[in-house]
Order: C-alpha cells, then structure tokens, then sequence
C-alpha cells in the first residue's frame, strides 16, 4: 500500500515524505556504494599508459579487469576516498588515510594465475615514492645516489600495498617456476619462450641510402618515438617480428637484424644489482620464483635475490652476523615463504620497467586479470579516426 504524506504507517508513526534534495542524496550514495562494491570485488576499468605491453595493449587502450579470476582482495586500506586511488584530484593530496591497516586476505577465485596471463598489480617497489617525481623509481635512483642525497632533493613518501602505483605486465613466470633470459629470448624451466608476433623487440636495420621514406614505416604500423638513428644509414626500431618481415621487403632496406646486450655486461640495474652477477636486460638468471612453502638456504648467493622478499613482502628482521642469519632474532640457515610470487614481464622488450628491473611481484600485490578492451583512443589520429574500431571489445591474451 501506497502511503500519501503525513500518513501513517502500520507501526502508527507517521512517515514524512522526502525531499527532492533526499532523493538526490540518497541515490548519490547509493550509486557510490554499489560503484565501489562492484571496483573491489567484481570488475574495474583502467586505461594503458605508456608502451611497455604494446603490441599487445597499446597506449590508449581502455581495459575491463576482472577481480573475480584470481579472487578479489579484500581493501587492505578501508578508510579511502570513493574512486580515487592514491592521490586527490586537484588538491595532490593522500586520498586514503593509512591509520588503519587490514592483513591481506582474498576471496577465492576462479583460477590461479597461469603463465603468460596479462595481470594488473600494484607496484613492488611503490612502497617509497618521491612526492615531486613519482613516476621515478626510487630504488632505481637509490642505486646511483645516495639515499641522503635523494631526501634533500625530495619528498619521501610511504605508501600501503593496495595504495602503490598498478602496473600491467604478462605473468612469464609463476610461483616455482626457474626464470631465465639468453640473448633477449625467456626460458622457463629451461623451456625457450619466444616472443610472439604481438610484442615487440629492438631491430637494428641498415638502409641503402640515407633519403629513406619512413613515412611508409609508419604506415606499416611503427611509431616514430620507435625509431632511433644509430648512424647515417642505421636505425633503431621497435617492433614486432610480423612488421619486421613487412620492413625488409622495402627496397631501400639492406639488412634487419635483432638488438641485444652482450653476454656477461654487468647492468647494475638489472635485478638483483649484484656485481658478482653478470647480468643485464637480455641476459640473466636462471633464477626460481619463490613459492607458498619452498624453503631456500640463506647463504651469499641467495641473499640478493631473495632478501627483499623475505624482510619487506613477508614482513621480517632479518639481521647477517658475521656468516650467520638471523631471521626475527632467531638463528637459521633456510627460510620457507609464506606467499606465492611471480615474474612479470612486458611485451616490449626493450621499453618495459619490469620484473627484470625491480625482481618479484608478491601475491599480495595482484589486482586482477586483464579481460578485455572495451575502448581505444590514437592520440595521432585524426578526430574521425581517433577511436580504434578494431580493438574495440577485443580480448586479451
């Protein structure tokens, strides 16, 4: 039954009509809970930044993440601002308050994470963010400064996990697999993993003459930020191995072959910045992707691989005195994981801050699974052309 105003109901109290202004509230916050519901635990929409995963996903891709494939996390940080993630438009300032810190927990899932899986997570490495330069790596900058320097020049800023920069890279390698790299080409569990047609390496390609037309380059699909000039008839492009073949049929081209590090070239940026490694982007490992419950010997060896994950991800002290360790005061010689981890990669091999930068990727830290592109913008179309038909609802492998 239909109460009119001032009508009473069948308690016998008598029930005010609302306010257009209510209503207006009432759906306002009734749209912002089942909004925020829906970004946690079901499905969330994020846009492809920078060219670190193309060709697969492209800058200007639009993406559906599912939080239900891997199991939704519950919010490590509840108390935060609806729809802002870590810092308040306009203003700059936290849109979270960090006061209160919930354990990490997750829903079960629909799967677990599968090699080659395109996965968001938040960035290992964004627990420590400089406030006037935060799409740096501080660790990354921590490796050529000092961090007294860094703190005179910057704002240091702490973030939670669930607050920290996302990241979207592919899943090369799950927790227990052995991860290694020879001449630009993955190996996992000593199986080689060649990139595939949609990512993209460095080509070193040689032309006859200096008067190139690279208008038709473009056309085939490269992006002139791609292409670099080594000398006056060699370039280097990015691309993948599809558009390559359609470069070396021009007739001006003479020869393409791929770039890569040399062997045995220390990169001190490459993880784990061990001198006694000789490692660089295309040339590292074999290293094995700690695992729920796998014990490692704490010795000279494996400290710089996994000395992060046991103190920072997992949470403990740990202390070297003299040969011996010392895991939260206690004397041993292994420590067994508590979390699962993985080693993401982007598939632009040579453009791509990944695990090979910063190491691995803590369970804790998984967002969801890339699903699909529900819209694509080209900043260099045309404004008739600036929507990629193509894309559009387009899968993600």
């Amino acid at each position: 039954m239909k109460l009119t105003f001032w009508q009473k109901d069948t308690s016998g109290k008598p029930k005010k009509k609302k306010t257009k202004t209510r209503e207006w509230v009432d759906a306002i916050i009734f749209a912002v809970v089942a909004a925020t519901i829906i970004r946690v635990f079901f499905i969330e929409a994020y846009t492809i930044p920078t060219g670190s995963m193309e060709r697969s996903l492209l800058v200007g891709d639009f993406l559906f993440v599912s939080k239900v494939n891997y199991g939704a996390r519950i919010p490590m940080t509840p108390v935060a601002f609806p729809f802002a993630h870590h810092t308040m438009p306009l203003t700059g300032t936290k849109a979270y308050w960090d006061g209160v810190q919930w354990k990490y927990r997750r829903l079960p899932g629909l799967s677990e994470i599968k090699n080659n899986d395109v996965v968001v997570f938040n960035f290992p490495e964004g627990d420590t963010v400089l406030k006037e330069q935060q799409d740096a790596d501080y660790y990354q900058m921590l490796l050529f400064s000092s961090r007294e320097e860094l703190r005179s020049r910057y704002t240091i800023l702490d973030r939670p996990v669930d607050k920290r920069e996302n990241y979207i890279k592919r899943c090369i390698a799950i927790a227990g697999d052995s991860i290694s790299m020879r001449n630009g080409i993955a190996y996992v569990n000593g199986k080689a993993e060649p990139l595939k047609n949609t990512g993209q390496m460095t080509y070193t390609v040689t032309f006859t003459t200096p008067d190139v037309n690279f208008e038709l380059i473009r056309k085939l699909g490269v992006r002139t930020d791609d292409i670099t000039q080594q000398t006056e008839l060699a370039f280097q492009i990015k691309t993948s191995a599809e558009i390559l073949a359609e470069i070396k049929k021009l007739d001006f081209v003479r020869s393409a072959v791929v770039y890569t590090e040399k062997p045995g070239v220390f990169d001190r940026a490459i993880f784990p910045h061990d001198p006694n490694r000789k490692w660089n982007l295309d040339n590292f490992g074999p290293i094995v992707v700690p695992k729920k419950g796998w014990t490692v010997h704490l010795d000279t060896a494996s400290m710089p691989l996994y000395r992060r994950a046991i103190e920072i991800y997992e949470g403990n002290k740990l202390e070297q005195k003299g040969k011996d360790w010392f895991v939260n005061g206690t004397k041993t010689e292994t420590y067994t994981f508590k979390m699962n981890y993985y080693w993401m990669m982007g598939d632009n091999r040579h453009a791509s801050l990944d695990s090979r930068y910063w190491g691995f990727v803590p369970e804790d830290h998984v967002v969801g699974k890339a699903l699909f592109i529900w819209m694509s913008f080209d900043s260099d179309g045309s404004f008739l052309n600036k929507i990629r038909w193509n894309r559009l609802l387009k899968g993600i492998h």
